[in-house]
C-alpha cells in the first residue's frame, strides 16, 4: 500500500531558544497514484529532525491557497547572525554528494533533469516570495503537481526542502539526520533529480532549498 512520508525539522529557535547553526527542512514522497498529503506533528528540534506539525498562529497571506497548518513561517531576526554571502548551490557538485550517499547505500546515481530542475526553481521561488517552508504552494500545489507542471511524467516523485542552511553540505547533513528527508535521498527507483536555491536577504529565512527526485513513467 502505498504512503505518503512527511517530516519537518523545526529549528530550536521558533520555539524561542538560540539558534547556532540549526535551520527547518521538510521531506515529503508520493508515489504516482493519488494520496493526500497528512499533517505533520511539531517538535523543537535543530536541522533535519523528525516528524513534526506546524503551528496553528501562521498568518494565510492575501490569495494564499496554501492549506491552513501546512507550512511554517520563521520568527523575525531568528537568522539575522547568519553570514549568508557565500550561499551558493552548484547543481553538479550537490548531484555528486547526493550520489556518493546514494552509492554508499548500494542504490543507482541520478541524472540532473531540466524540468525536475524547474520543478524545484520554481517552489523555491514560491517558498522565497511568502517567507516560509512548506510542501504546498501559494496555489494550494503539491510536489507531484509541481513536477507535472514542469512536463516530466512521473511514476514517483519525492520532495525534500530546507530553509535558513548556509550552504549545501549543512543542507545534506540535515536531511541524512532526518529519517523523513533521509527516506527521500535513498528512494530505490528514483533515476532523475532537481535541485534549486533561491536566496532573499529581506526575508527572515534567508534562503530556500528544494530537491525533487522522481523517476519517470
Amino acid at each position: 500500500m502505498y504512503r505518503v512520508a512527511l517530516a519537518t525539522g523545526l529549528a530550536t529557535a521558533l520555539a524561542g531558544c538560540s539558534l547556532g547553526s540549526t535551520s527547518l527542512s521538510t521531506g515529503f514522497t508520493e508515489p504516482a497514484t493519488t494520496a493526500s498529503l497528512s499533517s505533520p506533528s511539531v517538535k523543537s528540534v535543530g536541522l533535519g529532525g523528525e516528524p513534526s506539525t506546524p503551528r496553528g498562529n501562521v498568518k494565510v497571506a492575501s490569495l494564499d491557497k496554501a492549506p491552513s497548518g501546512s507550512f511554517e513561517k520563521a520568527a523575525p531576526g531568528i537568522l539575522g547572525d547568519r553570514d549568508y554571502s557565500r550561499t551558493s548551490l552548484n547543481a553538479e557538485m550537490a548531484r555528486d554528494v547526493i550520489n556518493a550517499y546514494r552509492k554508499k547505500n548500494g542504490l543507482k546515481p541520478l541524472k540532473l533533469n531540466p524540468e525536475l530542475t524547474e520543478a524545484a526553481k520554481s517552489h523555491s521561488r514560491d517558498l522565497a516570495k511568502f517567507d516560509r517552508i512548506s510542501h504546498y504552494g501559494s496555489d494550494g500545489s503539491n510536489p507531484w503537481d509541481r513536477v507535472k507542471r514542469a512536463g516530466y511524467r512521473a511514476r514517483l516523485t519525492a520532495e525534500n526542502v530546507g530553509t535558513g542552511q548556509v550552504d549545501f553540505n549543512e543542507v545534506m547533513r540535515g536531511w541524512e539526520e532526518s529519517p523523513g528527508h533521509n527516506k527521500n535521498l535513498l528512494t530505490r527507483d528514483a533515476t532523475h533529480m532537481g535541485i534549486a536555491l533561491v536566496q532573499d536577504p529581506k526575508t527572515e529565512f534567508k534562503s530556500f532549498w528544494t530537491l525533487v527526485l522522481a523517476s519517470p513513467m
